[in-house]
């Protein structure tokens, strides 16, 4: 009980009042989510591109400006240029530094908008170390500097030459976004998802330059080549929605790309919900049959793009539709989706007897597949409960991907070890609010070429999937991050590799979405009596030698279980560093698992060959 003392010591000055920087500041995971390093495509750096982006393509959405150039330099400064209208001349330096400032607040000039409502720009100024605007308008240029959300100077000169628009130059502060990178794979992808949603608009990334003319169509046709797909993409747009289905010939789950007003919902929410339900009741009526909607929706692969009036998302990111209206004089989300897939996609079928036979077939061969899986699948299940009480196989987290509503859902990871020391060092020193730990007996079976009935015969791999809750699909997957933490030897090698095909036969759409990664542990720990450093390559040991002289020790990591638990924290920490695996878009992933999995042992021993490195221990 507190004493009379401690109670009277809480006055006037322990109330602080901070202004709208000192909160960015302070509070980052409230307004981009997770901070991070570049590794994950929902790290907070690429927010801040998106912020910016999001404001550049409002303007295009408006009729103002075809063109956004961006470029990345070496150093990570990040420019956005515009050819819309320009933001007024005389709110430049409010519209990115007051909050609650913005023309999206005019739902007459924004109606459909993608940005934060006057506070995406002002989290990227308040968390940048330099941060300037330009806007061009009238013949006139206003431009203003800051530093970590504070001005610096403002001008305003005469431009008659210069081309309307707005320019965003800025660059992440490193105190906040520690060892940061961005990523080319994964601003390319968020680029040409701009592109896709917005056909006529020109983004130059670089140099490069990503355009599209079939919408969704284009998003698809690169998500899934053309030799995996059972029929040609179905394509549907109406007004304010746009959808594009097709089924994938070897995969087993269900894929399905959201967005809503530009936005990538990565999380769905209410539009997906309805596409899946609508997709499932236009089939059954067409055929007039009650199939199993896992049947209808097995190895589906699909997108859904929406424009709904002032949306409504369970996260400050806006990774998850939350309104269940469309706006205006328009039905319900639920409502509207059904009504055009309905119309739309019937109308397909009729229209198109051969694409709707391959699909009869496709789902009669997923009834006979789930019936003959249904015995083993109810004997996995009651397995997976009993386990799931005792299981010391996963040692949960607290917060998980599903709890939109927490700021710290985009942490969960999960890690996937070997054996138990290298558990049991993970387990003492994780964070049990977001980081949970699954351990693996020993090598996980091969189970290239083989069917999803493994998946449920195989105690450890029905674990796995119970554990990351992704049986139909990943639409309530647990865990953002998935982590194969092994040891860097031989033996640990082959078990990522092994792990790898488990996810790429079964769930690629895992990897296609970025969940999976390699996590990195030091290979030398250099130290001497005042300082210590832990070295990933053979470059970084050599500088901290060079740095705390040759007298310092050196330990060299054999295996995860020889590192302690008070050192692993600082792996698993906020200076983790991840690997993200990601599919060549170029192969197939049954060209993928053929080639590194099959029995083509020659041009796999000749590959290794050519690609072998050699490292010498110097140990």
């Amino acid at each position: 009980m507190a004493s009379k003392n401690q109670n009277s010591s809480y006055t006037e000055d322990n109330i602080r009042s901070l202004d709208w920087k000192q909160h960015i500041r302070m509070r980052p995971g409230m307004y981009i989510g997770k901070l991070g390093d570049g590794s994950s495509t929902d790290d907070g750096i690429y927010i801040l591109l998106k912020e910016v982006l999001d404001n550049s393509i409002d303007e295009f959405v408006m009729g103002a400006g075809r063109t956004i150039e961006v470029s990345i330099s070496d150093t990570q400064q990040v420019i956005v240029r515009d050819y819309g209208r320009g933001i007024p001349l005389g709110k430049v330096v409010d519209v990115v530094s007051k909050m609650n400032t913005g023309g999206k607040y005019d739902s007459r000039a924004f109606k459909k908008s993608v940005g934060l409502n006057g506070v995406g720009t002002k989290a990227v100024n308040a968390l940048s170390s330099f941060f300037r605007v330009e806007s061009v308008r009238d013949g006139k240029m206003a431009s203003a500097e800051f530093s970590k959300g504070e001005l610096l100077v403002q001008d305003l000169q005469d431009k008659p030459s210069a081309r309307k628009g707005t320019k965003v130059v800025f660059l992440a502060d490193n105190t906040i976004f520690k060892n940061y990178k961005y990523r080319n794979e994964y601003v390319v992808r968020m680029l040409k998802n701009y592109v896709y949603l917005n056909p006529g608009l020109t983004i130059v990334f670089n140099n490069e330059k990503f355009v599209s003319k079939d919408g969704l169509k284009d998003l698809l046709s690169e998500r899934i080549l053309e030799s995996d797909r059972l029929y040609p993409i179905i394509h549907l747009k109406g007004e304010d929605i746009e959808v594009a289905i097709t089924h994938s010939k070897t995969q087993y789950s269900e894929e399905y790309h959201s967005f809503v007003n530009g936005q990538h919902t990565s999380q769905g929410g209410t539009h997906q919900a309805a596409f899946r339900e609508a997709i499932v009741r236009t089939i059954r009526d067409f055929y007039a049959k009650n199939f199993e909607a896992s049947d209808v929706r097995k190895s589906v692969v699909s997108a859904i793009s929406i424009k709904v009036m002032e949306p409504v998302f369970e996260s400050q990111t806006k990774t998850k539709l939350g309104s269940t209206d469309m706006g205006g004089d328009l039905p319900t989300v639920r409502t509207y989706v059904n009504d055009f897939v309905k119309t739309k996609l019937d109308n397909f079928l009729h229209r198109n007897s051969e694409v709707a036979e391959i699909l009869l077939r496709k789902i009669l061969q997923a009834e006979k597949e789930r019936k003959e899986l249904s015995g083993i699948r109810k004997l996995a299940k009651d397995r997976a409960k009993k386990a799931s009480l005792h299981n010391k196989k996963l040692r949960d987290c607290r917060v998980h991907l599903t709890d939109v509503k927490n700021p710290r859902n985009l942490e969960s990871t999960l890690f996937i070890t070997e054996g138990d020391s290298a558990s049991g060092s993970i387990t003492k020193s994780r964070d049990v609010n977001t980081q949970a730990v699954f351990s693996l007996r020993g090598k996980p079976l091969n189970c290239y070429n083989m069917s999803k009935k493994i998946v449920y015969e195989n105690e450890e791999f029905n674990l796995l999937q119970a554990a990351l809750n992704i049986e139909e699909s990943i639409e309530d997957l647990r865990y953002n991050n998935i982590v194969i933490a092994t040891d860097a030897d031989v033996d640990g090698m082959h078990i990522r590799l092994l792990l790898i095909t488990f996810f790429l036969q079964f769930f690629p759409e895992l990897i296609k979405e970025g969940h999976l990664y390699i996590l990195q542990t030091p290979l030398f720990r250099v130290r001497n009596k005042k300082e210590t450093h832990y070295c990933y390559s053979e470059q970084e040991r050599i500088s901290a030698i060079h740095k705390l002289g040759k007298n310092a020790e050196i330990t060299r990591f054999k295996g995860l279980g020889e590192i302690s638990p008070n050192e692993f924290v600082y792996f698993i920490g906020e200076d983790m560093r991840l690997d993200p695996v990601m599919i060549d878009q170029e192969k197939s992933i049954d060209e993928l698992l053929t080639f590194y999995m099959g029995k083509n042992t020659p041009q796999r021993q000749k590959f290794i060959i050519n690609n072998l490195k050699v490292e010498i221990d110097p140990s």
